[in-house]
């Protein structure tokens, strides 16, 4: 059996080839380590191997694993990791998202850019923020049409304790390579485009565990991976 440090040396492997094929500086893409189900013994061994930056789904999950882990580490060690919520936004959930996460990359309507806003702390750094877009107009994703897009970047990017940093992306699982390749092309150009107005965005939050190599080559800067750090993901933690 293969242990995380031997799944993480394999998933950067994998990016670093990507970044070669297409032509991309090393290390511009980014790993982070979707940790939703896994516990703070996993994680903790995956900061030991070098990660640094943490996914979840679900809060009240995030943050006792966060007070978990924090009983783990040194002072230094957790204050070294960055922390991302990357599921669904409930409104009832934002204060709770606005103390604990330094990202916030599924924001997909302002009521919710609003409330993490003022919920903020002022002595915290802004919330670094990625707007969400179902690429593929499902039903039953978050996230909203491209056309819909920057009049949300306008409004973030007006909020003192957001910082408007980029776009994330889940595109539909059962759709050929080709059409993957141009949801992926479609977000690429509409980030490059939103780059020149918006000066803080940064970052294309796409691609995951099946189709990293697929979303490097279409610009991706941010690869968001569980499965094939952790292996198969267990039930939900309650």
């Amino acid at each position: 059996m293969f242990s995380i440090a031997d799944k993480l040396i394999n998933v950067r492997q994998r990016i670093k080839k990507a970044e070669i094929r297409a032509k991309r500086a090393p290390n511009s893409v980014n790993l982070l380590a979707v940790t939703k189900t896994r516990n703070a013994e996993e994680l903790y061994s995956a900061m030991l191997s070098g990660l640094k930056s943490f996914g979840e789904n679900y809060v009240n999950e995030a943050v006792s694993k966060q007070e978990a882990l924090q009983a783990l580490c040194s002072e230094k060690e957790y204050a070294n990791l960055a922390w991302h919520f990357i599921g669904p936004v409930q409104s009832n959930k934002t204060k709770v998202i606005a103390q604990h996460f330094d990202w916030v990359q599924s924001v997909d309507r302002e009521k919710v850019a609003t409330r993490l806003n003022a919920q903020r702390a002022p002595e915290m750094p802004p919330i670094k923020v990625c707007i969400q877009v179902n690429i593929n107009h499902e039903a039953s994703k978050s996230g909203i049409n491209i056309q819909e897009v920057e009049t949300l970047c306008a409004k973030i990017g007006a909020l003192p304790q957001l910082e408007l940093r980029g776009l994330m992306t889940i595109p539909k699982a059962s759709q050929s390579e080709a059409a993957l390749r141009a949801s992926f092309l479609e977000m690429q150009a509409l980030f490059e485009t939103l780059k020149q107005r918006y000066p803080t965005m940064d970052t294309l939050s796409m691609g995951m565990s099946g189709d990293i190599e697929t979303a490097i080559e279409c610009g991706s800067s941010m690869v968001r991976v569980g499965t094939a750090i952790f292996g198969p993901r267990p039930e939900k933690i309650n």
